[in-house]
């Protein structure tokens, strides 16, 4: 198929986009990967913010409530990132080939398809609320606190997709900078909600929820407002408003199998989500302050595995293989170093780090919370070159391979976790240390495939 080269020329360009495809390598792929880092940041503090409150002014069982039901809204808005990512990266390789036409139709296709599932999706969990608390082993005495929390934030799944499709589709471009504005903004209002729903109006683990929700609106329309205008090139006219067999097989391929990819990942989260409900609610609180720590922990990481995925795939577009080779070169160096700083950081400063969210009387929380971290923390580069695999495959056309190495990781933790932790003398240190293990297992074969077929995935 003739590529329509003339499209997207240089000069038709806005200043708001970026060309990964040339200029310096390390330069570009970090300030390109910054604002996503931030942004990234700033998206935790919507459960970081009801966390930190909750826990500190409603107590351990709504501390343990917020926390499983934040295992649950990850699941389920990876659903939605997983699509939207998927799309991203062939919104990627069709603007690093300048073909509008097929960029455009792609445009469409997706945020069709996707928006659809995601009402499905919206509809499937709050019908399904009996089924999902029993699944997560809820204790009866947060069962309440649990169920009102999660029917407010259910009603925010759709602006998770608004959010996230246009994030991915700025990012492909080039602009990393809007979506993390829109967060900001966003961000700082669900602070400023969570205070005054929950001191102020005395509205519980409802009034957490119901201030996450409202932000996750204003960032969803927000950017969807702003694309539109500051983006003329990115908008789709009539033309473009078609299905066409190639590209919905093109679209679907890409992002529902980075949808299963993310899924499958923290589906088998939620899985051990429910082994450690089964151990109490201290257990529960612990895991749920030690998490959010995890989480901010290897989240930079993360998302530069994403802005990697995305100069990869502007590169694979565009042909450029050698620029490929070096860029990767160049990130699993800046990852690895990375990592290894922050892995010294958690383990040394786990209790300090686990009282922003624990009261230091719940010394208990505290014990089981610092285990999770320096058992986590000493392996962070683990997770590190996973996300690298990740974001390659999918930007060389391979998201299946993605999805292999998440059945590896996730598989091994979720047997190894329910396995050691039934051993008495292990219990749910056994949980723990499954994680490492299946980050390892994953790495090795992500980079034993990459050496066996280096030449046909990069032609």
């Amino acid at each position: 198929m003739s590529l329509k080269k003339g499209s997207l020329k240089e000069k038709d360009r806005t200043k708001k986009t970026e060309d990964l495809t040339s200029g310096s390598i390390p330069k570009t792929m970090l300030l390109f990967a910054l604002p996503m880092i931030l942004g990234n940041l700033l998206q935790q503090l919507y459960n970081v913010a009801d966390t930190l409150i909750v826990g500190q002014f409603l107590g351990a069982d709504a501390l343990a409530a917020v926390g499983s039901a934040y295992t649950l809204m990850t699941f389920l808005t990876s659903i939605l990132l997983g699509l939207c990512m998927g799309s991203g990266a062939v919104f990627a390789i069709r603007y690093g080939q300048r073909d509008e036409e097929r960029l455009k139709n792609s445009i469409f296709v997706s945020f069709l398809l996707i928006a659809l599932l995601a009402l499905l999706l919206n509809g499937v969990v709050v019908l399904g609320m009996d089924g999902i608390l029993w699944l997560l082993q809820v204790p009866t005495e947060i069962e309440g606190l649990m169920r009102d929390y999660l029917l407010v934030i259910f009603a925010g799944i759709f602006a998770t997709f608004l959010y996230n499709y246009f994030a991915s589709l700025l990012r492909a471009v080039g602009n990393s900078v809007v979506p993390l504005l829109f967060l900001g903004i966003s961000s700082i209002l669900n602070v400023v909600l969570d205070l005054l729903f929950v001191l102020k109006f005395h509205r519980g683990v409802a009034g957490a929820a119901e201030a996450t929700v409202i932000s996750q609106y204003v960032s969803g329309i927000g950017i969807l407002i702003y694309t539109y205008l500051a983006f003329p090139k990115l908008r789709v006219s009539r033309k473009q408003m078609y299905m066409k067999r190639e590209v919905v097989r093109e679209i679907s391929q890409f992002s529902l199998l980075t949808c299963i990819q993310q899924s499958v990942m923290n589906f088998g989260i939620l899985m051990v989500q429910g082994l450690v409900n089964s151990f109490g609610a201290t257990v529960m609180a612990a895991f749920a302050a030690a998490v959010k720590i995890d989480s901010f922990a290897y989240m930079p990481v993360q998302d530069f595995g994403n802005a990697f995925s995305t100069f990869i795939a502007q590169n694979y577009g565009a042909k450029k293989q050698e620029r490929i080779r070096e860029g990767i070169r160049v990130a699993v160096i800046t990852a690895v170093l990375f990592c290894l700083f922050i892995s010294v950081g958690v383990f040394l400063f786990a209790k300090p780090l686990l009282l922003i969210f624990v009261q230091p009387q719940e010394t208990e929380i505290l014990r089981v919370g610092v285990q999770y971290l320096r058992v986590e923390g000493l392996f962070y580069c683990g997770i590190g070159c996973l996300f690298l695999l990740y974001g390659l495959y999918r930007a060389v056309e391979k998201p299946a391979m993605s999805v292999v190495l998440t059945v590896i990781s996730l598989g091994t933790r979720v047997l190894l976790a329910y396995t050691l932790s039934a051993i008495p003398a292990v219990g749910v240190l056994g949980i723990w240390c499954s994680v490492p293990i299946g980050w390892f297992l994953a790495d090795l074969a992500g980079l034993l495939y990459y050496k066996k077929h280096q030449k046909d995935l990069l032609h």
